[in-house]
């Protein structure tokens, strides 16, 4: 029989009550002994052999009440199957697990609502129910306490106790964090403003600083141009005390500069003279190099096509020898085979009539297989034979 998945879950959520229930009645009691807390917790969580006996009878049909649980689930079974079937492949075919060393590690907070941790949760609960109450069983059945159930209750109540605390902690730290937002924001808007004052302070020196080098542009200008005018005025007064020396000597380097024009002219004429004469020269050598390796080509060419006319008249009288040699040998195969089909013939007429001899002489004598054989006479009748063996 199985149980829907809600229904499980009620019952694992109704055993954690039963459990808590029972933490607080042991929390009385914890508070009235405390005096006995150090060295004497095992004489308080003590109970007699009946007491204990029925607790743990009560306990071995919860125990197995559970295992039947456990085992007729199938579809629990097939859904945990389902969500670990990579992890199982994995031990399968022996690919290396990584190492979990906290569990926490595994789990991504984005799905805890997934089938996948359900499962896991639900399966450590009935495993955490089952371990306590085989602790407690043991406890009852060899020394008639309940100090595992009463630790084990202790441990889930100081979980809770720690949780509550984290909780806690987490809302302070919740409304810490809104408060630092908040300056955050405010500290933001202040630097903004401060930025924003700033920026216009930057832009107010920035047009400062620009009239300022218009200004100085244009008195820069209005001096260069006073320079320049000056230095035109004094250029102009240089030029006119220095015209007539200045056209005498241009006069005279005129003069020299059509001499040695004059001297570069005739001498370029003669280079290029002797340059003409001596392409001529190349150009007859070249030639003459040229009719000279024409000439020898062809004499090459004559010598190569003797050679090979040459080489080609052996190799038409080898081939005339081979071929005679090839005839030669081809009659006296044909007279070999000939002569040897010729004894063949004569051998098996022979062998023909010294056959059909030896027949006729078989049959003429009877002998052999043509041998006459002898009739025997006809059988007895069954009645003669009964008759000689009674007799």
């Amino acid at each position: 029989m199985t149980y829907p998945q809600s229904k499980r879950i009620s019952e694992v959520e109704a055993s954690w009550g039963r459990a808590s229930d029972l933490s607080s009645f042991e929390r009385d009691s914890k508070s009235q002994d405390l005096e006995t807390r150090d060295g004497n917790t095992k004489n308080v969580h003590r109970l007699p052999f009946f007491k204990a006996s029925l607790f743990a009878t009560t306990l071995e049909d919860i125990m197995a009440q559970l295992y039947v649980l456990f085992e007729i689930n199938t579809e629990l079974r097939v859904l945990q199957m389902r969500t670990e079937m990579i992890e199982n492949l994995a031990r399968k075919y022996g690919v290396k697990q990584k190492t979990v060393i906290n569990e926490l590690d595994e789990i991504d907070p984005k799905k805890l609502g997934s089938l996948e941790y359900k499962l896991k949760k639900l399966q450590s609960d009935r495993y955490l129910v089952l371990k306590v109450l085989q602790d407690t069983y043991m406890d009852l059945s060899l020394k008639c306490q309940y100090n595992a159930l009463y630790e084990n209750v202790n441990r889930i109540w100081d979980r809770q106790c720690h949780l509550k605390n984290l909780i806690e902690v987490e809302s302070n730290n919740r409304i810490l964090r809104r408060e630092l937002n908040r300056q955050l924001r405010q500290q933001r808007n202040h630097v903004k403003s401060i930025t924003y004052d700033t920026n216009v302070d930057i832009e107010l020196l920035k047009s400062n600083l620009e009239d300022s080098e218009l200004n100085s542009e244009i008195r820069s200008r209005y001096v260069l141009s006073w320079q320049g005018a000056r230095t035109e005025q004094h250029i102009q007064m240089i030029h006119d005390k220095e015209f007539k020396p200045n056209h005498a000597i241009e006069y005279f380097k005129m003069k020299a500069d059509q001499e040695q024009r004059v001297h570069t002219e005739i001498e370029l004429l003669n280079n290029i003279r002797i340059n003409e004469v001596l392409v001529e020269v190349e150009h007859w050598m070249g030639k003459y190099d040229k009719d000279i390796e024409r000439l020898d080509l062809k004499v090459q060419l004559k010598k190569n096509d003797y050679e090979a006319v040459c080489d080609k008249r052996v190799e038409l009288e080898e081939m005339l020898v081979e071929h005679e040699e090839s005839i030669n040998s081809w009659k006296k195969f044909k007279d070999e085979r000939e002569a040897d089909r010729q004894y063949r013939v004569n051998m098996f007429n022979a062998a023909t009539t010294v056959q059909a001899w030896w027949r006729g002489l078989l049959v003429r004598q009877q002998l052999g297989p043509y041998k006459i054989v002898k009739k025997k006479g006809p059988a007895p009748k069954p009645e003669e034979k009964s008759g000689k063996k009674k007799k």
